[in-house]
């Protein structure tokens, strides 16, 4: 016997219609919760694929994004670094514009002023340590005439026991015609401090000179005289005529105009030639001039030895220094390594720069820094009569005008004083503070970096703007330290030298605007991709929702009228169960 629950017809379609509308219920109440209307493969093949393949594109354009994000900060650093840059290289270019306009005021005139007060004396014998017979002498050497060595004047000053302190000034300025042909070549003046000024008024070499009387040299006195007139800082004893270092001796000091001190044409004789000297003369070979005549030293002692001081710093003997595998001696060092030695040598290669133009023949000096204001030349023999280097300017070394002749007594030495121009030392430093800019900019470039790249230091950027790669940009990198911009290390020596100086820095500036307008340009292709990919991006994610995102009002509708069919379906079932219950009452 079938033990099967026997359904009417009716029933059974209820129950039938009541389950179709429960799955109905099913699947638009999990695309409410989802929000989408194609949750699987099975509910849309096509779409959920086709949609996949749009969110698969669109999540590698926003991984995209990022990178091109990363991009534009690396530009921006860069551009950064480009603003900063610009005005470093102003700052230097407006050092060189300075030095530039400093040395032209100071090409014009050598001048020294004491530190005396003068004007309250109406007596020259009045003031301590002066007296009747002092000789003052004053030089003006010309630079560029012939081998540089034309005088353009000569004053010599003798003082007489009426003389006021005007007197000796106003014959000072009077004597300038003794010069042939006449010339005003130096003025003697008091300043509002009444302090003594001397100043070669066309350019030139200026020499003073102190003599305690006219008819001997004591170095005593003269010293003494010298700081009574303001200038005993800056005069110093010199050997003369082989003095013994008690007597016969001259006390004096040079101011060079300018910022550099420059010697003479050079000249070395080649057989039965005589030409300019280049670096591999030797100082024994110069001559005085292109005619060969004469030797332009006198160094006839390998034992001869030469220093500088500069800034109270003192050379090693020049003549005798060690470097590397070479040892040199007085009568086989050449102009190159004399240069070379003064460069290297540990306590004044920082105040002070050597260099040999071999165009015009000429050692040229620099200073380096505001220590540099003063540099004394010092000659030093073994002893003996003739043991002495002609240091006139135009000829031997040419450094300063006086003839420095080592004394009769072993173990003596000749000294030179050499003031630079007043502007020497502001020119160093000027030159000082170009070159530490340069540092600066090469230090700037070196932390323009972003991200592992520095355009600014030869590095590419290279910008992709699709999945696949196959569209791109790249941004070039450049060397903008200072080498790549070609400036280079600056030597405020010269006009020339300076010009040369100003013209890197405008070069440079015009190559850094380029490449920021270079820069600028690539900026904005990056950024309108940027734009662009954002906009694709959002596209696709809007096309795939389109393909399986369900519609939150007609499925909320929709699940309304299934529930309804539902209590209705629920409602028919239980009417047509009531025609079997209607059987039971029979019993």
């Amino acid at each position: 016997m079938s033990n099967d629950v026997v359904l009417s017809a009716a029933l059974r379609n209820n129950l039938i219609s009541l389950q179709d509308t429960q799955n109905q219920i099913d699947t638009h109440q999990q695309r409410l919760a989802t929000g989408k209307k194609v949750n699987s493969a099975l509910d849309n093949p096509q779409n959920f694929f086709a949609s996949q393949a749009l969110d698969s594109r669109a999540n590698q354009l926003t991984s995209l994004l990022d990178s091109i994000g990363q991009s534009i900060q690396t530009i921006n650093a860069a551009n950064n670094g480009i603003t900063a840059l610009t005005s470093l290289v102003n700052n230097a270019q407006a050092l060189a514009n300075t030095a530039q306009s400093t040395l032209a005021s100071s090409t014009t005139q050598a001048s020294q002023t004491g530190n005396v007060a003068l004007n309250a004396q109406t007596k020259w014998t009045n003031i301590t340590n002066l007296a009747a017979g002092n000789q003052l002498t004053i030089d003006v050497t010309d630079p560029t005439g012939p081998n540089g060595t034309n005088k353009l004047v000569n004053v010599v000053v003798s003082t007489s026991s009426g003389d006021t302190v005007g007197d000796v000034i106003a014959r000072i300025n009077d004597l300038n015609a003794s010069a042939v042909p006449p010339v005003s070549a130096v003025s003697a003046s008091l300043d509002s401090n009444g302090h003594l000024n001397f100043t070669a008024v066309n350019g030139g070499v200026m020499d003073i000179t102190f003599q305690n009387a006219a008819a001997a040299w004591n170095d005593t006195s003269s010293l003494a005289m010298a700081a009574a007139l303001g200038f005993g800082n800056q005069a110093k004893l010199n050997l003369i005529s082989g003095g013994n270092g008690t007597t016969g001796d001259q006390v004096a000091f040079t101011a060079a105009t300018g910022s550099t001190l420059s010697t003479g044409a050079l000249y070395a004789t080649t057989g039965a030639t005589t030409a300019l000297a280049d670096a591999s003369t030797t100082i024994g070979n110069l001559k005085t001039d292109a005619t060969g005549a004469a030797a332009a030293t006198n160094i006839t002692s390998i034992n001869d030895t030469l220093t500088l001081t500069v800034g109270g710093k003192t050379s090693a003997d020049l003549f005798h220094t060690t470097q590397g595998a070479f040892s040199y001696n007085a009568t086989s060092t050449t102009i190159g390594v004399l240069v070379d030695a003064i460069n290297h040598d540990s306590n004044i290669s920082s105040l002070i720069s050597a260099s040999f133009n071999a165009t015009t023949g000429q050692i040229v000096l620099s200073p380096l820094t505001s220590a540099a204001t003063d540099m004394q030349i010092q000659l030093g023999s073994p002893g003996g009569a003739g043991q002495s280097i002609d240091l006139v300017r135009g000829t031997g070394l040419g450094f300063g005008s006086q003839i420095l002749t080592t004394g009769a007594a072993p173990g003596t030495k000749a000294t030179e004083d050499i003031y630079f121009g007043a502007p020497a030392a502001a020119l160093g430093n000027l030159q000082t503070q170009y070159n530490s800019t340069l540092s600066q900019i090469d230090s700037l470039v070196k932390d323009t970096g972003y991200a592992g790249i520095n355009l600014l230091s030869n590095n590419n950027l290279t910008t992709y703007f699709n999945e696949t790669r196959s569209t791109s940009l790249t941004t070039n990198g450049v060397n903008f330290s200072s080498a790549g911009l070609g400036l280079t290390q600056a030597s405020f020596n010269s006009t020339a030298a300076i010009n040369a100086t100003i013209q890197q820095t405008i070069a440079a500036l015009g190559t850094i605007q380029n490449y920021g307008s270079t820069l600028a340009n690539n900026l904005s292709v990056i950024q309108s991709r940027q734009t662009f990919t954002t906009s694709l991006i959002n596209t696709l994610q809007t096309g795939s929702s389109a393909l399986v995102n369900a519609d939150q009002n007609q499925e909320g509708a929709t699940l309304l009228a299934l529930q309804t069919r539902q209590s209705l379906g629920i409602t028919s079932l239980s009417l047509a169960s009531q025609a079997q219950q209607a059987i039971l009452k029979l019993f």
